[in-house]
Order: C-alpha cells, then sequence, then structure tokens
C-alpha cells in the first residue's frame, strides 16, 4: 500500500470511529429547536399557580431535545419543516415529559438529570397530575388544529408504551423473561416513542404512506438499538 493511501485509510478509520456530537445533530435544524421551545413553553402554560410553578422547575430541566429533533430531521427528509413539524415535535415531547415524570413516581427516584425530581419536591400526588396534564395538552395541540393523522401515531405509541411497561413487570415478577419477550417490552417501552417520531416527521411534510411506513421502521430499529446499547453502558 503506497502512503497516499495508507494515510487515506487511517483517515477513514478514524471518521467512521468519530463520535457524533449532540451539537452536530442539532446544528442543521438549531432555528428550528429554538422555534420549538417557543411551541412548547406555550403549550405547558398554565393560570393555575402551583401548576405554572412546577412548569418552570420542569423547564429548568429539560434534556437533550433528540426526540424532537428527530422529528425535524425527518421532516427535512421527507419535503421540509412545515407549521404541522412544530406540532408533531410539541406533542411528542409533551408525551416523552409525562412518561418520564409517571416513571420517576413509579421508580421513587429522587433525581432527575443531576436535579431533584418533581415528585420529590411537590410529592406524587401532584406529580401524577402534572403528567396527566402534560398528556392532555398533547392530544389538545392535535385536536385544536385537526391532526388527527399525528394524533393516532401518538396515541399508538402511548398504548405500546404501557404495554411494554405491563409487559415487563409481569415477566419481571415471573422472572421468566426471554430473549423474544426481551425484544418485545424494549421495541414497546422505547423503540415506539422513537418509531413515532420519525413516523410524524415523515407525516407532517408529506402524504406518502411509503415514506410514513419507511420512517416508522427506521424509528423502531434505531430505538432497539438505543436501548440495547444503553444497557451495555450500564455494564461498562
Amino acid at each position: 500500500m503506497s502512503a497516499i493511501a495508507k494515510q487515506n485509510s487511517i483517515k477513514s478509520d478514524e471518521n467512521r470511529t468519530k463520535p457524533v456530537k449532540l451539537e452536530d445533530i442539532q446544528a442543521p435544524i438549531a432555528k428550528d429547536l429554538k422555534e420549538f421551545r417557543r411551541y412548547f413553553r406555550k403549550a405547558v402554560k398554565s393560570d393555575v399557580f402551583l401548576l405554572d410553578q412546577i412548569i418552570n422547575y420542569l423547564l429548568k430541566t429539560k434534556g437533550k431535545e433528540l426526540r424532537p429533533a428527530l422529528v425535524f430531521h425527518t421532516a427535512r427528509i421527507c419535503g421540509g419543516i412545515n407549521e404541522r413539524t412544530y406540532i408533531a415535535a410539541t406533542m411528542i415531547e409533551l408525551l416523552h415529559t409525562a412518561t418520564l415524570i409517571h416513571d420517576d413516581v413509579v421508580d421513587e427516584a429522587n433525581e432527575r438529570r443531576g436535579l431533584m425530581s418533581i415528585n420529590y419536591i411537590w410529592k406524587n400526588k401532584a406529580s401524577v397530575l402534572l403528567g396527566d396534564f402534560l398528556l392532555a395538552k398533547g392530544l389538545l395541540v392535535a385536536l385544536h388544529r385537526d391532526e388527527f393523522k399525528l394524533l393516532k401515531v401518538v396515541s399508538e405509541a402511548v398504548r405500546k408504551m404501557s404495554e411494554g411497561e405491563l409487559r415487563q413487570l409481569k415477566a419481571s415478577k415471573l422472572q421468566n423473561m426471554t430473549e423474544e419477550r426481551y425484544f418485545k417490552v424494549i421495541s414497546e417501552k422505547t423503540a415506539s416513542l422513537i418509531s413515532a417520531c420519525c413516523e410524524c416527521g415523515a407525516v407532517s411534510a408529506t402524504d406518502n404512506a411509503q415514506q410514513h411506513e419507511a420512517l416508522r421502521d427506521f424509528g423502531e430499529y434505531m430505538g432497539i438499538a438505543f436501548q440495547v446499547s444503553d444497557y451495555f453502558f450500564d455494564y461498562d
């Protein structure tokens, strides 16, 4: 191998192993994410003092926004980001945030992203009600704009996530988890929401059913891979 070819080979290997940073993922949609945050803040606004107080704390603990980013990226692939894409991203983030809050209650978690969890500060009752409020807001965001297709996709994700949690609970209690059950659980618990992100992005940008299906499947495979790799990191 010549010196030039060897050098190019080394560079190619470096590019393949170079980790993708969050900023790299967000860079092409930075303006869209900024606009999305405005949508989200407007969607969760409340005139109930206690609720508004908890929401203000919630907004300070926001995560990496990977799920809205998936909505925007898939919309770009399928034709371009538009008003419907912001609605889709807001619905997804409302759902995701609600499930995290409910999960903290179920797991009796005291922290979320390095800060005190909402259930630790305001106790379980307020946390459950906040989660319910966010789920209701997600439904209303869609209904107010007659986005029934997006609502169907997100509602299906909610159903699968709930079934996955119960399926895991049963398998854990009976201690009869198998490889087949494991992949079924993570497909429902984690991959269903990632799949919904990708499908919603496609639905917001095009009426092409084949693209909807293709992005839905892509999201499911990504979600499964994400969850499996996350388990591996737990053993690191």
